[in-house]
């Protein structure tokens, strides 16, 4: 168990039931969405340098480690929003399984009363020697990171020479039964756009799902353009010019249009930021390494939860803060216009989470 930092286990924090009406009441800003889901960056670092995710790596200026929250200050953080009504924990970086015991901390999570699921996305390249271990805390799926199965392709793309490790990873998943088990790959024109199709076999070959992702301009390295990006509407073009897709629709508060195929083999889902935004039922939160809180990737604003929890505000306070915040949760990247020109990135991919 990692040491506590201040206000970790401070004695106003519970494990028991939380009470207070901040507390009871769901989340809902005044637009009427409902928080449901919370995405837990566990760490800013990362051993790989993906391009849209974060700057090359001799340019990054990791968080101090101080900064980050402990494992305590994380679970303490959890349970007031799953009192507030949050029912699934995704856990993500940088890479998350760079967190030493991180399996401690899920089992941790999978305990608390009223979550219903706890996720992770990573980039696999623990995940061969961590998938056993996170099975028995309790952890449900996997999502991974792949963007290429060239392996050269690969490299240029993540900044690391990890596909057969990537792969090893994603069969040892496979084998625990971490379920979901699925496939992100972030689809760039000129990067890795011929190769949609054959990721779609590798995904219906394994019964994984797969899921693609427009291009989004929260990159590192600032090259992010619309012109780069491969729409959902170019990427169903692509996969119906080869296998007969079924429509499945997009469930409230997901992120993909989910398609299935004639034969019933696998599923492809198509995560449309850019070009087609499901703002207007966003479900998510999220929540940094450090502590910040986040209620739009696309939020101009970090409202900051470490500095009063380890000032020792108690859990309705803690909530209060919270609720003050969601309440002005921004409309949403369709509101936005020409990005380029009406929206500033906080932070790089990697230092918001995954």
């Amino acid at each position: 168990m990692e040491t506590p930092t201040l206000g970790g286990g401070d004695a106003r924090s519970t494990s028991g039931p939380l009470v207070g009406a901040a507390l009871r009441a769901p989340l809902v800003d005044r637009r009427g969405r409902v928080a449901r889901k919370v995405r837990i960056s566990l760490t800013d670092r990362c051993n790989f340098a993906c391009l849209f995710c974060m700057p090359s790596k001799g340019k990054v200026h990791w968080l101090p480690r101080q900064e980050l929250l402990s494992f305590d200050e994380v679970e303490r953080l959890t349970r007031v929003l799953v009192s507030m009504g949050v029912r699934k924990v995704r856990l993500t970086g940088g890479e998350p399984l760079l967190r030493p015991k991180v399996e401690e901390l899920v089992g941790r999570l999978t305990r608390i009363p009223g979550l219903e699921e706890v996720d992770m996305t990573t980039n696999a390249w623990f995940l061969a020697e961590k998938a056993s271990a996170l099975r028995a805390a309790g952890l449900h799926g996997v999502t991974v990171s792949l963007h290429s199965l060239r392996r050269d392709r690969f490299h240029q793309i993540a900044g690391m020479d990890a596909l057969p490790r990537v792969l090893e990873g994603i069969e040892a998943a496979r084998r625990e039964g971490l379920t979901p088990l699925k496939v992100n790959s972030v689809a760039i024109r000129g990067y890795n756009e011929d190769e949609v199709l054959d990721l779609v076999e590798f995904a219906r070959e394994r019964d994984i799902a797969l899921r693609f992702i427009e291009f989004m301009p929260l990159d590192g390295r600032g090259t992010w353009d619309p012109e780069k990006v491969v729409s959902g509407h170019d990427l169903r073009a692509r996969i119906g010019s080869r296998y007969e897709l079924l429509p499945r629709g997009r469930g409230d508060g997901e992120t993909a249009q989910r398609w299935g195929f004639e034969d019933g083999k696998g599923e492809v889902g198509l995560i449309t930021p850019i070009t087609e935004p499901f703002c207007d039922d966003c479900d998510r939160i999220r929540l940094t390494a450090d502590g910040q809180f986040l209620t739009c990737l696309f939020d101009r604003a970090l409202h900051d939860l470490r500095a009063p929890l380890r000032a020792g505000a108690t859990d309705e306070e803690l909530a209060e803060t919270v609720r003050a915040c969601y309440d002005r949760k921004p409309p949403g990247v369709q509101y936005l216009g020409d990005l380029r020109k009406t929206w500033v990135k906080p932070r790089a991919m990697h230092a918001i989470g995954g």
